[in-house]
């Protein structure tokens, strides 16, 4: 046990509100399966290390901060600055049909729906999702009506200003035939350590747009996860973004329950040079006629080190299965490095299924072809690694969003160039 998860521990058996059964069941499990070992298959290419030997520092609310803006895409936003929601709810005129509440102050009639989806659809496996379940007092539960389609994004935006551990939580309810487009995004450089999990229940011919923007950079510590439950038709396209930190870990489980469900996720990752990232997912196939489209694509700079674990499981009982998955990625130097592990495990005989990974380095001919033209060679490797990922920017159904993006990555793209 390390002195981290045994400080928090002792914090979490002070909190108590009613989730509290919920807490205890996650604080029974902690105690029994401790801190990863170093041989844990989910954990062991994941450094741990600043974690394990860090002190507890409490969170307090901030002050100054700057909550980044997308423009032309007026979001609803619900801001945790250092792990504490600073946004006044009753200020925010909601849409009808959409209900937002603090889990601090919900009202017995939501907290008995938070009940029921607290910790129900993120899986138990992952040691700082249940650290998150035991002691996280800071989050939100937004739940969408029936029938209802909500045009306004909601952002959920997690900044990070200093050091301190920051932990947040969004439950997120869509109830049948309805659409919702959700954006977690998270910022910050600064030494903190932070746990953002969201759990979401997309209910049967529901839709949810969904992004997460995982922009931690420098010494900052990030580890989190989006979980999603499928129902009958239900459709869920999520796109993923992340850049590279001290340590930055993110976890994506779809869980296919209901029939005829489709699932397009889209992940890239951008590592400058020293960074890490690891991004693990799970495909749950549990009913027939589910549909899976997962591509993942990293660019990963010098000395910097990525991971990938990519997971699609057919149950006995998912025939007429469609699912495919693939990992690609892009070294900007010998020096870079990417571990990925793409996966099929199949129970059923009527599928079709298909994975791959590829790792490359730029292409020299490509590098002179533009070079031999009067383009400046970090002009050109810009032009190059965003032709990598280009597909996947073009796939991003908010035209706001991709305008907002392309720019940024462009940036992001000349700072990771080899020196």
């Amino acid at each position: 046990m390390s002195q981290w998860l045994t400080q928090v521990i002792d914090d979490a058996k002070r909190v108590d509100d009613f989730l509290a059964p919920m807490r205890q069941q996650a604080l029974s499990k902690l105690q029994t399966q401790g801190w990863p070992h170093a041989r844990s298959e989910e954990w062991r290419l994941t450094p741990l290390t600043s974690i394990k030997e860090r002190t507890v520092e409490a969170s307090s609310v901030a002050v100054n901060y700057i909550v980044p803006q997308i423009k032309g895409l007026n979001p609803i936003d619900l801001v945790f600055v250092d792990g504490v929601l600073v946004t006044n709810l009753n200020d925010i005129r909601l849409p009808t049909g959409l209900s937002v509440y603090a889990l601090s102050d919900a009202p017995s009639a939501a907290q008995t729906k938070i009940t029921a989806l607290f910790g129900h659809v993120k899986p138990t496996r992952h040691v700082f999702g249940l650290v998150n379940d035991a002691i996280c007092q800071q989050g939100i539960y937004i739940e969408v009506d029936e029938n209802c389609s909500i045009d306004t994004p909601l952002r959920i935006v997690n900044l990070a200003t200093k050091d301190c551990d920051a932990h947040t939580r969004a439950l997120v309810n869509l109830g049948k035939n309805s659409q919702l487009k959700v954006i977690e995004h998270g910022s910050g450089s600064a030494a903190s350590f932070t746990t953002a999990f969201a759990e979401y229940a997309i209910g049967q011919e529901a839709r949810l747009e969904h992004y997460r923007f995982a922009f931690f950079t420098g010494a900052a510590k990030q580890v989190g996860g989006s979980h999603f439950s499928l129902q009958d038709k239900a459709n869920l396209n999520s796109t993923l973004v992340a850049y590279g930190s001290e340590l930055s870990r993110l976890d994506v489980d779809i869980i296919h329950a209901g029939e005829h469900a489709n699932a397009k996720m889209n992940a890239i990752y951008l590592l400058a040079e020293g960074e890490f990232f690891d991004l693990h997912s799970t495909i749950e196939h549990a009913m027939p006629n589910g549909t899976t489209e997962e591509n993942a694509r990293g660019i990963i700079g010098d000395r910097a080190r990525a991971v990938f674990s990519g997971r699609i499981h057919i149950h006995r009982d998912a025939q007429k299965t469609l699912a495919e998955l693939n990992n690609r990625n892009l070294l900007l130097s010998r020096r870079a490095m990417i571990n990925t592990k793409p996966e099929l495990e199949i129970y059923a005989d009527d599928v079709k299924c298909a994975h791959g990974a590829t790792v490359a380095e730029i292409e020299e001919q490509a590098l002179y072809y533009l070079l031999s033209r009067g383009i400046k060679r970090s002009k050109a490797l810009v032009m190059l690694n965003f032709g990598f990922i280009q597909e996947l920017v073009n796939d991003i159904d908010n035209e706001n969003i991709r305008t907002w993006l392309s720019p940024m990555l462009s940036e992001r793209f000349a700072s990771m160039e080899v020196k």
